[in-house]
This record gives structure tokens, sequence and C-alpha cells, in this order.
């Protein structure tokens, strides 16, 4: 090429071009790609901001609100759970009056505990063998109850009387107590009011409210259950033997 007055221009030299034989990689696409690269790079480079409760790592444990696969909180807590209900139990059982002393029954009065409830609770040895099915459906206390409440009225002196009566209250009507039996805000009002000077029938509303709840919700089970069936198997057995 030649230029105005004759000489000749040397050619300029191409400009360098990509790979791809796009556009010239230059200092401004350079520049480009940089930019690029770090809007890129923007949000996973970005510091970790507080850890609450909606920024939680994978590790997140115990106080989650949520449950991931990862974490072992309902395991403990199930664990924990079973472990209070197993501790309740035993405190329910331990240090339970014994049964009472009572000669074995008769196959004439065992059988005639499903004539009625009523004959069922005459006797200590109907006592004693519903009191034993009880225990097997972890509502013994409904019979130590009912019991506890016979020997309060028997009493007679003021003192002994209010110590029997802040027992049974504590062992049987407190929500605090684990041997506590179900009785409705009525009656546990009435008993609460009365506790100032208590007197041996201070709980009769409670007793027939348990003694109702034993006949119409247990004592039906009890006349089907293995341990009554048993009973008068055994003996009709030692009857025909005899």
């Amino acid at each position: 090429m030649r230029t105005a007055d004759g000489g000749a221009r040397a050619a300029a030299p191409p400009r360098a071009r990509g790979a791809d034989g796009g556009s010239p990689m230059g200092s401004e696409r350079v520049e480009m790609r940089k930019r690029q690269v770090c809007a890129a790079q923007g949000p996973a480079a970005a510091a970790p901001g507080p850890r609450g409760v909606g920024n939680r790592g994978p590790n997140a444990c115990c106080f989650c609100w949520c449950c991931c696969c990862s974490c072992s909180c309902l395991t403990v807590r199930n664990q924990e759970e079973q472990r209070l209900r197993s501790a309740s139990y035993e405190l329910r059982t331990e240090d339970l009056p014994i049964c009472e002393e009572s000669p074995g029954p008769s196959l004439e009065e065992a059988s005639a505990w499903a004539q009625s409830f009523d004959k069922l609770m005459l006797t200590p040895a109907g006592r004693n063998a519903f009191r034993e099915f009880l225990r097997t459906e972890f509502s013994e206390e409904n019979m130590l109850f009912w019991m506890a409440c016979e020997e309060l009225k028997k009493e007679a002196n003021k003192t002994t009387i209010e110590e029997k009566a802040r027992i049974i209250y504590e062992d049987y009507v407190s929500i605090l107590s684990p041997k506590e039996v179900s009785l409705d805000s009525r009656v546990r009002e009435t008993i609460n009011r009365s506790m100032a000077e208590p007197s041996p029938h201070i709980f009769d509303d409670a007793q027939l409210q348990i003694y109702t709840l034993m006949h119409r919700d247990s004592y039906p089970r009890f006349m089907n259950s293995a341990l009554y069936k048993d009973l008068l198997r055994s003996l009709s057995e030692k009857a025909v033997e005899a």
C-alpha cells in the first residue's frame, strides 16, 4: 500500500484472534472475563452470616425446629420418653400395700362374683383377685384408693383422720402423684375446700366415682379375662378331686 507521497507503507500486522476465531483477546476481553468470573463466584464466596434458624449447617441437631435426615433428635427424644414412662411405672408399683389376708375363695364364691360387682367387692378374696387383674392394666391405684377410703371411715381420732386424709390426698388426689386417680373437677374442688378440716367422709364422692369407674370399665373385662377363667377352672378341678 502506498502513501499519498508515493511512498510505501508497511502493512499492519493482523490482530490476534482467539482459538475459536471470534473477537480479539485484548485487555478489554480479559477484564470482561474477570468480571464474569467474579460475578459467578460472588454468592458462593460470600462470607456466611450468623447461624440462625434459617441458616443451619448440615449437622444442626437437637435445637433445630425441623428434622433432617442426618439428625438423631427423634431417636433421642423417643428413648427419653420411654425412660420416663418406665420410671413412672416403677413409682406407681413400688411400696404398694400387700394383698388383704384372706383364705382362697371357694368355687361357689368365685362364681358369685359374676353375678354383680358388689358381690365381688364384698369379699377380701374377690378384691384381691380383681386387684391382681387391675395390676395387669396398670390401674391398681383405683382399688388402693377405694380401700384407703374405707380405712379412713373407721377412724375416730381427729389427728389420725387428718394424717390419713393428707396421705390419701397426696397419694391419689394430687396431680403431682404418679398414682393419681381420675376425678372430675367438681369432686376435686370439694376435696380441696375440705382439706383444712377433713372428716372421715371427705373422700366419699371421690370414692363413689372410682367405684363406678371400676364397675363400668374394668369389671366387664375382668369377667372375660384369662385370669378369672383360669381361677374358675382351677377351683372346678379341685372340687372334682375332693
